[in-house]
């Protein structure tokens, strides 16, 4: 049974952003923490990891050469006095005892079986696998190739509309009267306006701006300069060529195609900074004051760049 909040208790976690919107731009403010919270207790990296085999260190390293061959393994464990210590990687080895190819385990890259699905991200972008403990002890493995399963593609697409729904919520803070068209080209204004008829003679219940693609809400906040400077990036090449990559990637997922081939680790950066870009939107609003036209005083969030 899902107990209800006391009185004042849901207030109290609304946001002053949330409590400026309109009605009906309420149910856009969906946040980065809400997604991170979906997954954190439905999905963690237990549920992509692998069981990572292991041998003794003392065994030949010949014959765990042999099985890693047999079974096109990259990585297997190595225990020593009964523990999984470190491992050895099969594009590594050379003459020698097992000891000799053994590396052990770095901190960084040996994840709890709750860890959020983003960590395990994070650590393959640096890192060719994760390592993921159970009770204290390291008995499973993430490597890139586990980046195609479904929790993972779900995240990112999951991250990736999020970002979209906010870039939306500013706009439509920005332009209320749907002004935004002035920053688009005949072309790109006049396909959103043709998406926006057809969706009308469905009987959809929508707004003109729900039918901007993603192309078009980058294209609005890198020539708005204040959409622009909620964003935090150094220059407009360095958004034109954030938002270029995120369509590719959007794309990839929607259309399920391998997310990993010839533009990994990029993909993987690439999650990451739409992660802290969205941290950023969530916190930025325009008032009835600074609609487009108006004061150009962004109140949001910081304008750091975005790190890399």
């Amino acid at each position: 049974m899902i107990s209800k909040p006391k009185n004042g208790d849901a207030e109290k976690r609304i946001s002053p952003a949330v409590a400026r919107l309109k009605p009906g731009l309420k149910h856009l403010k969906s946040s980065l923490e809400e997604l991170r919270n979906l997954f954190e207790r439905a999905v963690t990296v237990q549920d992509i990891a692998e069981p990572l085999i292991s041998f003794d260190a003392n065994q030949k390293v010949e014959g765990i050469l042999e099985f890693m061959e047999a079974r096109n393994f990259d990585i297997v464990g190595i225990r020593d006095q009964g523990l999984v210590v470190g491992y050895i990687n099969r594009a590594d080895f050379k003459d020698g005892p097992t000891r000799v190819h053994l590396h052990r385990f770095d901190m960084c890259e040996i994840l709890p079986d709750n860890a959020p699905l983003s960590s395990a991200v994070k650590v393959l972008g640096k890192r060719p696998a994760a390592f993921v403990t159970t009770w204290g002890q390291v008995g499973g493995i993430i490597t890139r190739g586990d980046l195609q399963k479904a929790p993972i593609r779900m995240w990112l697409f999951g991250l990736i509309s999020l970002l979209e729904m906010q870039m939306l919520r500013l706009i439509r803070e920005r332009y209320p009267n749907d002004s935004w068209t002035a920053r688009l080209s005949a072309s790109r204004a006049g396909k959103a306006h043709d998406l926006f008829k057809e969706r009308k003679r469905r009987n959809e219940e929508v707004y003109f701006s729900d039918c901007l693609c993603l192309a078009d809400k980058g294209t609005i906040f890198l020539k708005d300069e204040a959409l622009f400077n909620s964003m935090g990036l150094a220059s407009r090449s360095t958004g034109e060529h954030f938002f270029g990559c995120l369509e590719g990637l959007r794309n990839a997922l929607a259309h399920a195609q391998d997310i990993n081939a010839r533009r990994w680790p990029e993909w993987g950066m690439l999650a990451i900074d739409t992660e802290r870009l969205l941290e950023k939107l969530e916190t930025a609003a325009f008032s009835s004051s600074q609609v487009a036209g108006g004061p150009e005083n962004f109140t949001g969030g910081p304008t750091q760049e975005l790190n890399r």
